[in-house]
């Protein structure tokens, strides 16, 4: 197997810098059974296109961080979705979390976290911002947050952030 990170216009990036996981190789698959459309969404120029964001070290290590369909883009920025909730989730009170991005007029999107508290904890959507800008560039830290008792999830315990995200999208000529 081959695998190479690339950007949007798929152009190969150096050690360290984050894109899109390609792969190629005997393994990949040939294709989506039935569907075209699919397949040459996924495969282009001989490569599988994952949909997942990461980097490869100077030693050829692979990290995935991310999948790019969650991926924000706000005022022109990439955030990583996966990055903001890490660092909400170091915060003592906060349960689980999860962030996405939501419309926004001017900058296009911006970042959201629906936020579960730990049970017996208090927790305020001010605590959770200000925790964000101790540990966060200033435009990867949420301008709104939600307190919900729990998060939408499928059988195997996945944050259905498609779910999440629905009911900010829906009706908008563009779909996240």
């Amino acid at each position: 197997m081959r695998v190479r990170i690339v950007d949007d216009d798929d152009r190969v990036l150096p050690a360290g810098a984050m894109g899109e996981i390609v792969a190629r190789g005997d393994l990949v698959m040939r294709g989506y059974w039935n569907n075209p459309e699919a397949t040459a969404a996924t495969l282009r120029n001989g490569w599988l296109h994952t949909g997942d964001i990461g980097y490869l070290d100077d030693d050829g290590y692979l990290f995935i961080t991310d999948r790019k369909k969650d991926m924000i883009i706000s005022g022109g920025s990439n955030i990583y979705p996966r990055e903001v909730e890490e660092v909400i989730c170091r915060h003592p009170a906060v349960y689980e979390v999860a962030v996405i991005g939501v419309p926004d007029p001017k900058w296009g999107e911006t970042v959201k976290a629906l936020v579960v508290a730990r049970p017996g904890t208090s927790l305020t959507e001010a605590e959770i911002v200000e925790h964000c800008r101790t540990h966060l560039a200033s435009y990867k830290k949420p301008q709104s947050v939600e307190l919900l008792h729990a998060l939408p999830k499928n059988a195997y315990g996945k944050i259905l952030k498609r779910e999440l995200r629905e009911r900010y999208w829906t009706g908008r000529s563009r779909q996240i």
